[in-house]
């Protein structure tokens, strides 16, 4: 008995450790589309070099406010887009996408 609930801790401290770095390198992956460079834009899953300038040539202009003001400035991105490059790492003001039936499903709403 005494050691199966020492095994069952130490199986519990692995995966309490394979939580903390799957978090860990989840925050090192994201990028965020205000401070990106083109390479790191680049590296993004779903973002080529077209988008990529685009997004740069329009962030010239001004940070994007939200993902509703990325959406809207850079062409060729509409929601379903945004879902996958949100899911892939991209951020904007350091937020991931939250779609509108997300949104819609929220309490209050």
């Amino acid at each position: 008995m005494a050691s199966s609930r020492a095994s069952r801790r130490v199986m519990f401290k692995q995966l309490v450790v394979a939580a903390v770095a799957w978090l860990a390198a989840s925050a090192a992956c994201a990028v965020e589309v205000n401070r990106a460079t083109r390479a790191e834009l680049e590296a993004v899953r779903g973002l080529g070099p077209g988008i990529v300038g685009t997004i740069l040539d329009e962030r010239q202009k001004g940070p994007y406010k939200d993902w509703r003001d990325f959406v809207s400035r850079v062409k060729g991105v509409r929601e379903a887009t945004a879902v996958k490059l949100s899911a892939a790492g991209l951020t904007v003001g350091g937020l991931a996408y939250v779609g509108a039936a997300a949104a819609a499903s929220a309490p209050g709403r």
